[in-house]
């Protein structure tokens, strides 16, 4: 493939998981938590519980940022914080069972609307994107 080829194939993968991030987020529409407290949640959803400067590293975001982030979703009881074992200057954060569950709604509305749009493409089709998301997980460990 040459460099115009790669180049052209890289904007049509950005705008293809743009678009299918937009058909994502459509799933949430009466949400109660925003995008940035989302992510937060499923990060401790996926990882555990950690200290708020461990989160703030997983999500890329200034630990001030994170902060403000964890104390609204402590407002709103979906984390809970506690005591760091070990140093008593932290905190340990983890989701509630309120934050369990929006999780677990989240993730169903979301997989529910791709296993409709899967259910609709052929054995080939499926197989391909099976592959894709291989190389696209890889694209993005890569680059942690």
């Amino acid at each position: 493939m040459t460099n115009t080829e790669i180049r052209a194939l890289a904007s049509d993968l950005s705008l293809a998981v743009v678009r299918l991030a937009r058909h994502l987020r459509g799933r949430r529409a009466d949400s109660k938590v925003s995008l940035t407290q989302l992510s937060a949640l499923a990060t401790l959803s996926r990882d555990g519980a950690m200290t708020p400067g461990a989160l703030a590293g997983k999500e890329r975001v200034q630990p001030p940022s994170m902060t403000r982030v964890i104390a609204s979703l402590t407002d709103i009881g979906m984390v809970e914080r506690s005591p760091h074992p070990t140093d008593g200057r932290q905190i340990i954060v983890s989701l509630s069972d309120s934050g369990r569950d929006l999780i677990a709604d989240e993730t169903s509305a979301r997989e529910k609307w791709i296993t409709e749009q899967l259910t609709a493409l052929d054995k080939k089709q499926l197989e391909t994107l099976r592959d894709a998301v291989v190389i696209i997980r890889d694209i993005v460990s890569n680059s942690e």
